[in-house]
């Protein structure tokens, strides 16, 4: 079963919101709904959406301000988005929307299956990367706690710590420069 991260499905049309709910729902994640893109906004700020199914157009804020300003925060800014568009291909919006570092951009009406593997696909690979991140931070953790600090009181801040290199010879070094061979090698 996935992690408790939901998948936000943000659509005007209700209609279209149950649609795209039933292709979803045989995955088995967490689905929840809004109905404009200040909704949206609130919904993903509140935490825990592990994506963003979200439409283009719709009255008040769009899918792409909706979009330009998530990338804008850290916390939400990796959020896996997959825009919907009932309007055709449009190279304009394809170019704003893939600029806003956008998964994807799927023309409705949507093939269920398609959507359900792209879906699948990027709340997973989102998922992992969380996992990864949240791995790395506790492994640094670990390594702080078990790294030894210097003791003030051992070592002076002005002490030399350079290591100490080992000399050939038996001398300082000037003593090494000076000494000749006492063999001859030449013959």
């Amino acid at each position: 079963m996935p992690s408790d991260a939901k998948i936000l499905i943000v659509d005007d049309h209700e209609d279209t919101l149950y649609a795209l709910e039933s292709a979803l729902a045989p995955l088995g994640y967490r689905l929840t709904r809004a109905t404009s893109g200040d909704a949206a906004l609130k919904e993903v700020l509140r935490g825990q959406v592990g994506l963003l199914l979200l439409d283009v157009r719709m009255p008040g804020v769009s899918g792409l301000d909706v979009v330009h300003y998530l990338r804008r925060l850290e916390q939400t800014q990796h959020i896996p988005v997959i825009l919907l568009t009932g309007f055709g291909p449009d190279a304009e919006l394809a170019t704003s929307a893939f600029t806003l570092g956008v998964a994807d951009l799927v023309m409705k009406p949507v093939d269920p299956w398609a959507l359900r593997t792209k879906v699948r696909y990027l709340y997973d690979a989102h998922q992992r990367s969380r996992a990864l991140e949240r791995e790395i931070q506790d492994l640094r953790a670990r390594l702080r706690d078990q790294t030894p600090q210097p003791d003030a009181e051992l070592v002076p801040p002005h002490a030399d710590r350079r290591i100490p290199v080992p000399r050939l010879g038996h001398g300082t070094h000037d003593d090494v420069e000076d000494e000749k061979p006492t063999e001859d090698w030449s013959a």
